[in-house]
């Protein structure tokens, strides 16, 4: 999601025993039509025109039940449906890379939905910038151990926390929380427990879920990750000019006050100095609200656009 273009795409279909690939299909874009989650979009993408189903109900973490007709359906992940005779396939489909999506009819597993998504262009380089601020980074995914770890190698993670449930994540940052300030990134309504949570939520707004972007302290209106980064880095600085500030005008205070009470200097010259040194820390002050050459963007060829006057 977060570090991905999230942009999922259906890339392989797995039909049990009696079913066809495009009734695996079917049956499972009929549930997904109501729902908000990138994969259900991936899902319905690629069955256009599929009636919704009745009755449809989404398990936060897990997928979603409903019917088609007669039929109970159940569509969800590995850990909330065992994918039984399919199982070697869904390890298989996991070990490439995709998120694996179980489809049960009536109580029997229809097939499986091999989805992937691309990891960002710019993922790897946010990571390093990151490092680079002495900032540890930790990878919450409610993807499968395998799917993850591949994905973070690409990014450049080593602390990666799989299958992890909205409840799962917001324990993980309450636990960080409590060794220090943490920053959450999200995107999806999985996230939302967890942004809450954090020191600081972030959430990328353009393609974010209403909920991400309701829990989340700060929503970005790029989706380029290496905003991340160059805000934090804008918001250090914006501190040291701050601290710098208070600092000097307090300096000039304490020079000036037993100048002024032992008649070192007169009413005009403390008042010029005083007057002078405001403008100073004012002048000072502006450069904070500007960006810095470092901070701003430069878009590499293949990177969807951003709004980088965010």
């Amino acid at each position: 999601g977060t570090l991905t273009r999230n942009e999922p795409q259906v890339v392989e279909i797995e039909a049990a025993a009696g079913r066809t690939r495009e009734d695996v299909l079917a049956l499972a874009a009929a549930l997904e039509a109501t729902s908000t989650h990138p994969l259900a979009a991936a899902i319905t993408a690629a069955s256009p025109g599929t009636a919704p189903g009745e009755d449809v109900v989404e398990e936060a973490g897990h997928g979603i039940i409903g019917r088609v007709g007669a039929t109970r359906l159940r569509v969800g992940n590995v850990r909330w449906l065992n994918p039984g005779p399919l199982q070697s396939r869904a390890d298989d489909m996991a070990g490439a890379g995709m998120t694996v999506v179980v489809v049960e009819a009536d109580g029997q597993i229809a097939g499986l939905i091999g989805v992937r998504d691309e990891l960002r262009p710019e993922a790897a380089e946010t990571i390093r910038m990151l490092n680079a601020q002495g900032i540890r980074t930790v990878m919450l995914t409610g993807d499968n151990e395998r799917t993850a770890r591949a994905l973070a190698a690409q990014a450049g993670v080593t602390d990666v926390r799989a299958e992890q449930l909205p409840k799962d994540k917001a324990d993980a940052i309450a636990a960080l929380v409590a060794e220090g300030p943490t920053a959450m990134v999200g995107d999806g309504i999985n996230d939302a427990p967890a942004l809450a949570t954090a020191t600081v939520g972030i959430a990328m707004g353009v393609k974010g879920s209403a909920a991400a972007i309701e829990s989340a302290d700060i929503a970005f209106t790029g989706n380029d990750l290496r905003l991340i980064p160059g805000a934090l880095a804008h918001a250090r600085r914006g501190r040291r000019i701050m601290t710098v500030n208070i600092g000097l005008a307090l300096a000039i205070i304490v020079v000036l006050f037993p100048l002024a009470l032992f008649g070192i200097l007169g009413l005009a010259g403390v008042v010029l100095v005083h007057e002078v040194a405001e403008v100073v820390v004012i002048l000072n002050g502006v450069s904070a609200a500007r960006r810095p050459a470092s901070t701003r963007l430069q878009q590499p060829a293949e990177l969807q656009p951003a709004l980088t006057h965010a």
